[in-house]
């Protein structure tokens, strides 16, 4: 506001002096010009309030049910393996699980523009039926039929968590700018939390007495109480913008943005490795002869450690970073999915499931914050954030039957532990190219305000 209320100080003077040189006339021009009333800025942010913790707690519990139950597909991922599509490979059943994670974040892409169009309550109400839908049609799939599981629970509960994942996310921005990151990383939690408190209920409904059918309705009843909920609490605060932006505008910016860009080429990679643990963690503890009841519980350790990671990510980025530690649990990650190759006993799944879990944890909650950060106007957060998850899908649908397929029937797990831990790094160097690039860019944008402050000056 300093750079534009100085040039109207300046024409003042100016018209000042040529009222003294004998021109009234241009005088009354600047005395109506003082008068105007210039548009208030924009409201600030509340930094919460009921409204913006309510929509908080929605959020999470959207997490909680969306993302947080696809990756407990580890569960079904076993229980299809051994008993339900015993004719079918570990790289066939994987594609369920892939294909419900890869539309997680491509259907993205459309979410992400019709939130910053304004229909944000219509993507939640939308998605959230569709997602009880599909659960409660999928505890009518018969055993062994390949195509109604793969519709139902790949196609239809996909394209529902994808409908509700973004909006869930980009709202929290409509409530909190100093806060964001710390917000973001507690709905993340929700993520997590899901990805501990589902394969616990799924391990024993559907290695229960209840069985697969109504073990699924009963998970699907959850899921129901707890998507009202959060449909009843979010809200939104900013009217959407009167000319919608340009989905093309808005891509071509995207690529000219050569951080955001590597941002999205870093993540790119790394996705195409993350679920490689979440989906097959428990087959390899189990076919290495550990205890089935403890092992049932391995994706609940690892979880459980990703959930602490989660939360405690926000209050170490205020230290590091959010580049900083992105660049750290990449890393990290890869080196311990290489430490995999030696999973043989109890105390190696302890100690894999937790440190894996927690660093992954940290990595998983700074995906949103960094794409805010790196978005210049936040009226673009929604779309840019669709277009780094429609990328980000591809990977998703294509890692984990590359790891399956690498597996093979002889259950060799050193070959898809060696290529995910490869992958995993190589996505962290672009993170740390990625990081140089932006605080070139930062040194740049400075350097030019100041030049311009200095032209205005009079």
């Amino acid at each position: 506001m300093a750079i534009e209320s100085e040039p109207r100080t300046v024409y003042a003077e100016e018209t000042r002096l040529q009222e003294d040189k004998g021109h009234p006339e241009i005088f009354e021009e600047c005395q109506a010009t003082k008068d105007w009333d210039a548009p208030s800025d924009p409201p600030e942010f509340p930094e919460g309030g009921w409204a913006g913790w309510a929509t908080a707690v929605g959020a999470f519990l959207v997490q909680f049910c969306g993302i947080g139950y696809t990756a407990s597909f580890g569960v079904y991922q076993d229980f299809y393996t051994q008993h339900y599509l015993i004719n079918e490979t570990s790289s066939a059943i994987s594609w369920i699980g892939s294909t419900t994670a890869f539309l997680d974040l491509t259907v993205g892409l459309v979410a992400g523009l019709l939130h910053d169009r304004g229909y944000f309550y219509h993507l939640m109400i939308a998605g959230s039926l569709l997602e009880v839908l599909s659960l409660f049609m999928l505890s009518l799939s018969k055993p062994d039929q390949y195509y109604q599981i793969f519709f139902f629970q790949g196609l239809g509960l996909g394209i529902a968590v994808g409908l509700t994942y973004v909006p869930s996310v980009a709202v929290i921005s409509h409530h909190f700018q100093q806060r964001r990151t710390l917000v973001m990383t507690f709905i993340a939690i929700g993520a997590s939390l899901g990805a501990i408190i589902h394969p616990i209920i799924l391990n024993n409904l559907l290695n229960g007495p209840l069985g697969f059918a109504n073990g699924v309705r009963v998970s699907a009843g959850l899921i129901s109480f707890f998507l009202l909920t959060a449909c009843l609490c979010m809200r939104t605060r900013h009217n959407p913008p009167a000319t919608p932006v340009n989905s093309i505008v808005g891509a071509r910016k995207c690529i000219r943005d050569v951080p955001f860009m590597l941002m999205v080429t870093g993540s790119f990679l790394f996705q195409i490795v993350f679920y490689y643990p979440l989906f097959f963690f428990q087959l390899d503890s189990i076919k290495h002869s550990i205890s089935i009841n403890f092992s049932f519980y391995s994706l609940v350790i690892l979880n459980g450690a990703n959930c602490l990671g989660r939360f405690t990510s926000g209050f170490i980025a205020s230290f590091t970073g959010v580049p900083n530690l992105m660049i750290f649990a990449t890393f990290s990650c890869g080196v311990l999915i290489f430490g995999m190759i030696g999973l043989s006993n109890l105390a190696s799944v302890v100690v894999l499931g937790m440190v894996y879990g927690y660093i992954s944890g940290l990595s998983n909650a700074m995906g949103a914050p960094l794409m805010a950060l790196l978005t210049p106007d936040l009226s673009e957060l929604g779309a840019r954030m669709g277009i780094c998850f429609f990328a980000l899908g591809f990977a998703s649908l294509i890692g984990t039957p590359i790891c399956g397929a690498l597996l093979t029937s002889s259950y060799t797990w050193w070959v898809p532990a060696l290529f995910s831990g490869i992958v995993s790094l190589a996505g962290s160097m672009v993170f740390t190219i990625m990081r140089y690039k932006f605080l070139r860019k930062q040194r740049v944008d400075v350097l030019s305000l100041d030049t311009q402050a200095v032209e205005v000056e009079p």
